[in-house]
């Protein structure tokens, strides 16, 4: 009798949060999924001893999971977690009800009615942007650990008599509980690489890898690839370096092998996508089969991804190299990703098995057994499910272990059972929409690959001038932060398509990265990276100048009167600062006259936390052209570059030529070579006759 082999493919993935140079941890989702996900949707398996599958591990996701096992991570959210709150400060406070209650309320929070009483709670008062009067330090302890025991994987919750009391005690934690919760997370971080290693040494799972940083390979071996999916989008400056992609893939396979003690013979590319040329780099490197979307299966045959199409393996071969290849069903991949966590778990196992087996109807017909590739994220969703989805699972797992017509069987496996059909090529696109889309083409994700490009031709520049002894660790550095910035991820929040709380967070983190090249190469980095990519933007009062001004140039106010018809530029309620979570600057006034133009910075505080701040006098259209830099050092201003005066007491004011200010005037703050604000956010201050 024909059969049906089900193939589950799960891609478990992070981007890469670690800064390299302070060596932070800018988000903490890595750790959160690691105590419930990484570790969970392996360890079920152990239930299920006929159910093979294959994991997709990312390298630079790994090496987080790593570091935190290890209890190297530097995070400042469970830093902050694991603070008395008796020690917290207002900064701290706000810090946290705006981070802690990331889960998803009716699955994860109100599961605990302690935490579910803080949410609402903090709902109530959230219009009023002030929670002091409902949050002591119990309210804010007892979400501390809430907050992290929410994300505990259920064998924990199930099984581990400390966290079973942890959970059972509810509320009124004390300095105690925080320190277990926290000892009891660096516990669970280090059962994930074992679990994988444990069930992989008994051929239950298979493991596959993706590039180490999840590149777009097409887009990085030549990003105007893009146009052959969706001919006239608009695209940046070509970006082409295939080396980089050939050293992605080296790099995943070495580490994979490293850690596990075998090479994986799988590859999940990056959002699933291809073409011949990333194939052909894939297949020299030695992986042996690769995954992607039967959306891109439907444009290479140029015919619909029906299931007699996509329930059989292929293989791909052109130019001497060869991969086998499977396309996942997106409508059943769907499903579990985004529709049965509203469904009971016997209802939602029941309805997709009956969806497999009328797909495979006629093809079991004609004498032939099917090939079904589930192929999804495997952390995301499951905060939409019941108890983080176990219940869907045993249901789904049993059900397919008792059916004598079905098996569920590794990537690997499902080319020793069935004979591929032959692919001379591979359509490029991803696993949406079957295009890039997602990660080119819009304007933000335009001038993202732009930055992108300026810093590796820096890169390039800088290795090839002998005039520069680079030493190999900066070189090193600057080459990691390059590869890290190539990810996938950045690009998926810049355009239209996506929103995310951290939104923001990731634009900062991007733009560090690429800032982080030009540092350890020596470079002073682009005043451009100061500017948000985002166009969307935190809220921002602008008045007009209304006169000329004369002030004196000396770090105080001397009289109300030297600054009255400047400008006024002022950011309110800034959120998403990564550095010292503080706001830097209060309000800038701004204005000239027939000789000079006049910036006053007004800090939000003045002290300590100002030392070696470095602020870029910027000009030009888009307020990329540095013309002075000015340096906060022992209290004092100093010119460090530029045709500038600056003084610096009270407030930081500088004056620059007129020249200058007829092509506009802005700020970049920098500290410790990394970009903090931009003032204002795009363009420069154009003082304009009608504004006079």
């Amino acid at each position: 009798m024909p059969k049906t082999y089900l193939c589950f493919l799960w891609h478990m993935h992070q981007p890469f949060y670690k800064d390299l140079v302070s060596g932070e941890y800018r988000l903490p989702w890595t750790r959160m999924h690691a105590l419930k996900d990484y570790y969970g949707m392996v360890k079920i398996l152990e239930e299920f001893p006929q159910i093979r599958q294959t994991f997709n591990l990312v390298p630079s996701m790994m090496v987080q999971v790593e570091e935190y096992a290890s209890g190297e991570a530097n995070d400042p959210f469970l830093n902050l977690a694991l603070k008395p709150a008796e020690k917290l400060t207002h900064e701290e406070h706000a810090f946290i009800l705006r981070n802690f209650f990331m889960a998803n309320p009716s699955r994860m929070i109100y599961r605990y009615p302690r935490y579910g009483e803080l949410y609402s709670a903090y709902q109530a008062q959230k219009p009023l942007n002030d929670a002091r009067g409902i949050f002591g330090a119990q309210e804010y302890r007892d979400l501390q650990v809430l907050s992290q025991l929410a994300w505990f994987d259920e064998e924990f919750i199930d099984k581990d008599p400390e966290v079973q009391e942890l959970v059972a005690k509810g509320r009124n934690y004390t300095l105690e509980d925080q320190a277990r919760m926290g000892r009891k997370q660096r516990e669970i971080c280090a059962c994930v690489i074992p679990e994988y290693r444990k069930l992989a040494a008994t051929g239950q799972i298979e493991i596959s890898t993706t590039p180490f940083y999840h590149p777009i390979l097409p887009l990085i071996c030549d990003s105007d690839i893009a146009s052959v999916a969706h001919p006239g989008v608009p695209l940046p400056p070509r970006f082409r370096y295939s080396v980089d992609a050939k050293m992605q893939l080296e790099r995943a396979r070495d580490y994979i092998q490293h850690t596990f003690g075998v090479a994986p013979a799988g590859l999940w590319p990056s959002e699933g996508s291809v073409s011949d040329e990333a194939l052909r780099i894939a297949s020299s490197v030695g992986f042996e089969w690769a995954a992607t979307d039967n959306g891109v299966l439907g444009r290479t045959l140029n015919r619909p991804a029906s299931p007699e199409v996509t329930y059989q393996p292929y293989r791909w071969q052109q130019g001497g190299e060869s991969m086998n290849m499977i396309f996942r069903d997106h409508v059943l991949s769907d499903l579990i990703g985004f529709v049965y966590s509203g469904m009971g778990p016997a209802d939602a196992a029941s309805d997709f098995l009956r969806r497999i087996r009328d797909n495979c109807r006629s093809i079991h017909a004609s004498g032939r057994d099917a090939l079904v590739p589930i192929i999804l994220d495997g952390e995301n969703a499951w905060e939409y499910y019941d108890r983080s989805g176990r219940p869907f699972f045993r249901e789904l797992y049993q059900r397919i272990q008792d059916d004598p017509g079905m098996e569920a069987i590794t990537v690997g496996e499902a080319f020793e059972r069935m004979k591929p059909a032959p692919l001379d090529r591979i359509f490029p696109a991803s696993w949406i929409n079957a295009n890039f889309d997602v990660w080119i083409g819009a304007e933000e994700d335009n001038r993202a690959w732009r930055l992108l490009l300026a810093a590796r031709q820096a890169y390039e520049a800088a290795l090839d001038d002998p005039s520069k002894q680079i030493p190999e660790d900066r070189r090193k550095l600057a080459l990691e932060e390059l590869l890290i910035s190539e990810g996938s991820d950045w690009n998926w929040w810049y355009g239209p398509e996506h929103e995310s709380a951290n939104r923001v967070e990731f634009d900062q983190i991007y733009r560090d990265h690429l800032a982080n090249v030009y540092r350890a190469l020596g470079i002073q980095p682009p005043a451009e990276l100061s500017h948000s990519i985002l166009k969307t933007q935190v809220d921002e009062t602008r008045t007009p100048p209304t006169g000329d001004i004369s002030p004196t140039v000396n770090g105080t106010i001397d009289s109300y009167f030297e600054w009255l018809g400047s400008g006024v530029y002022r950011v309110e309620g800034k959120q998403g600062a990564m550095h010292g979570k503080r706001e830097l600057v209060r309000d800038v006034h701004y204005g000239r006259n027939a000789w000079q133009g006049y910036l006053r910075v007004d800090f939000a505080e003045v002290g300590a936390s100002l030392e070696k701040l470095e602020i870029q006098v910027v000009s030009g259209e888009t307020g990329d052209v540095v013309v002075a830099t000015v340096r906060l050092q022992g209290g004092k201003a100093e010119v460090r570059s530029g045709t500038a005066t600056a003084a610096f007491s009270d407030v930081l004011e500088i004056s620059v030529p007129g020249e200058i200010a007829d092509e506009g005037m802005g700020l970049a703050f920098w500290q410790d070579g990394l970009p903090i604000e931009a003032i204002p956010r795009e363009g420069c201050f154009r003082i304009t006759e009608h504004e006079m």
